[in-house]
């Protein structure tokens, strides 16, 4: 399974890191993902990184402020949120590719004054 951590309020130009923990399986084989999905949207692809970790790739919305990592050792993933806007309130998730497909139940980040 996957969970994430980390979610919290924050004001607007803040900064949070999100963690993904996976147990019951290695995540060093996986593709591993951040999904948010904020009321009244369609969830929205956030970050991708490869098994490796040697190549990353963000949705335009949060390029340049947002970074995904993984530590393959520790078995987790996390997500770097810098300059948090408004928009991007939303409940985070976190997923897990490949030979089967994982999904953790979500973080809830609200970004507010």
């Amino acid at each position: 399974q996957l969970v994430e951590s980390g979610g919290g309020l924050v004001q607007p130009g803040g900064s949070l890191i999100l963690s993904c923990l996976a147990s019951g399986f290695t995540i060093s084989t996986y593709i591993m993902s951040w999904y948010r999905q904020a009321p009244v949207k369609e969830r929205e692809l956030v970050a991708v990184i490869t098994s490796g970790g040697g190549t990353t790739s963000y949705a335009d919305s949060v390029k340049g402020r947002f970074t995904i990592s993984r530590d393959n050792a520790k078995n987790t993933m996390y997500l770097q949120m810098n300059n948090l806007k408004p928009e991007d309130t939303a409940v985070y998730y976190c997923q897990a590719a490949g030979i089967r497909r994982f999904e953790g139940k979500g973080t809830q980040v609200t970004v507010s004054s």
